[in-house]
């Protein structure tokens, strides 16, 4: 622990903008001495009092209400002051200023600052200091922000599951069979006499495989989790004038996109995130994909290859009443030559940027791209040249939702059970990391001479994996990249 991370922090706590009320939370070592000295007033625990906010000169900031949480019985294990005011930003600005101000006045009764170090908190500060006074765990804290930023229903549910502790309940689980297996094959290490007899009498194979089961069940409601959390980032793309824009009207219930009959009305990239079956998609129309004398067309045409460089998924959009057009046929042939090569190049860049091989769901090697015929309503007699091609209309609606499905296929999606955890990549990866190992020591133990020294060190590299979800053997810098991205004041 840093020794700022015992200093006295204040912040205002909702967030920006009016409100009916705001609120400015302290949290600390020996904060009521203060606090009821400058309110006038004792402070019972854990209830509320109203009472005047006073400035310097005595007259009240505002009226409102005083919540006081004594150690170790509040949100970060410290003392918690949390005032309730009329939710104005300058209301709220006044009254930190004051606290800060006031903290710093001498006391009385020894002429020395009550409150010297009070500062303003960081990005999620109070949320780090209930992790590192053992309020939560880094699971539990990071779902905390996975509540705030929970864009739908499903990801707001398994963000309050995990918060509660179900993620972590089932790692300690794991975690609490790990070491039994590693302590019995500790112990076969200390007394080597007993040897593979000792692992054959205590089943070892059967609890590996019993780890291994439930190593596989807990890493499906993670990806579900992350999969709630991150959603897919979809990419549409095509010629000028194939529907793009309509099939983003389409998918999100909106006007969006401007829909003209010219080519090259859209001239930049609009994005909308819509849900389906409780994942959420961000669906992103591009300018259509061709050569331009138009200086603003061409920027649109540069953002959209940008976009689909990073896509998850791309929907390359045919025009139906186009497919025995030649030119037409010649031009799509032309973008996707160029686009696959495209995909293959920012791939092989986010492979060689990242810790592990980077692989799209499934372990395709390339990001899937999904052709789509629009306009069958105009083209009844159409078939796709592709067996695994789409056929829809996006003015009519007819074939969404086998496109709906294909979304969710390709995104690994499964019906979102009541246990699906919210979980982050960091926790998916750390689970895969976990089953190599697991992997490693099922072929240790069923090699005709198991070499158990090697056996018990990857169940140690298994657990130290399985450590970092919930931040056992967290390292300083990754609490600084995890708390960094909370708001201020949580």
């Amino acid at each position: 622990m840093q020794a700022s991370d015992t200093q006295p922090i204040a912040a205002i706590a909702t967030a920006a903008g009016r409100g009916a009320v705001g609120i400015v939370r302290l949290s600390g070592r020996g904060l009521r001495p203060w606090a009821e000295h400058w309110l006038g007033r004792p402070l019972q625990p854990r209830h509320a009092h109203y009472l005047p906010f006073p400035a310097e000169d005595g007259q009240a900031i505002d009226h409102g209400l005083a919540l006081f949480f004594p150690a170790p019985h509040s949100y970060t294990g410290e003392d918690v002051l949390e005032l309730q005011a009329h939710g104005g930003p300058i209301v709220l600005q006044l009254l930190l200023a004051r606290c800060l101000q006031s903290a710093a006045a001498p006391n009385p009764a020894t002429g020395q600052p009550w409150l010297a170090q009070l500062r303003l908190a960081e990005p999620g500060e109070f949320t780090r200091r209930a992790f590192l006074n053992d309020k939560m765990d880094l699971a539990q804290a990071e779902a905390v922000a996975d509540l705030i930023d929970a864009s739908t229903e499903s990801a707001a549910r398994s963000a309050s599951r995990s918060l509660s502790g179900a993620f972590s309940q089932a790692i300690a689980q794991l975690r609490e069979r790990l070491i039994h297996l590693r302590m019995l094959v500790e112990a076969t290490l200390d007394f080597p006499e007993e040897d593979v007899d000792f692992l054959e009498a205590a089943d070892a194979r059967g609890q590996l495989a019993g780890l291994q089961a439930q190593l596989r069940a807990i890493g499906q409601r993670a990806r579900q989790g992350a999969l709630l959390r991150e959603g897919l980032h979809v990419v549409i793309a095509g010629q000028p004038n194939a529907g793009k824009s309509s099939l983003l009207n389409t998918l999100a219930g909106a006007e969006l996109a401007i829909v003209t009959p010219i080519a090259g009305t859209t001239r930049d990239k609009v994005e909308q995130t819509i849900q389906i079956d409780g994942v959420p998609l961000h669906i992103i129309d591009t300018a259509g994909l061709r050569q331009t004398d138009d200086l603003v067309e061409q920027i649109g045409v540069q953002r959209a290859w940008q976009a689909l460089e990073q896509a998850q998924v791309v929907l390359f959009l045919h025009d139906a009443l186009q497919a025995h057009d030649p030119a037409s046929q010649e031009r799509d042939a032309a973008i996707l030559a160029q686009l696959h090569a495209r995909l293959r190049s920012a791939g092989a860049a986010a492979a060689s940027d990242a810790p592990t091989p980077v692989t799209a769901p499934d372990g395709m090697a390339a990001v899937p791209i999904v052709h789509v015929w629009n306009k069958c309503d105009a083209a009844s007699d159409f078939r796709a040249a592709q067996p695994d091609a789409l056929v829809l209309s996006a003015k009519t609606g007819q074939g969404l939702d086998a496109l709906r499905q294909r979304l969710l296929q390709l995104a690994g999606h499964e019906t979102v059970a009541e246990d699906v955890f919210m979980a982050r990549a960091r926790h998916v990866q750390a689970l895969a990391e976990v089953g190599e190992h697991l992997a490693q020591a099922q072929a240790q133990l069923d090699s005709p001479a198991p070499a158990l020294d090697l056996l018990a060190e990857e169940l140690r590299l298994a657990q130290l994996a399985l450590n970092r979800i919930t931040g056992e053997f967290g390292a300083d810098d990754l609490l600084g990249v995890i708390f960094s991205r909370f708001c201020i004041g949580k």
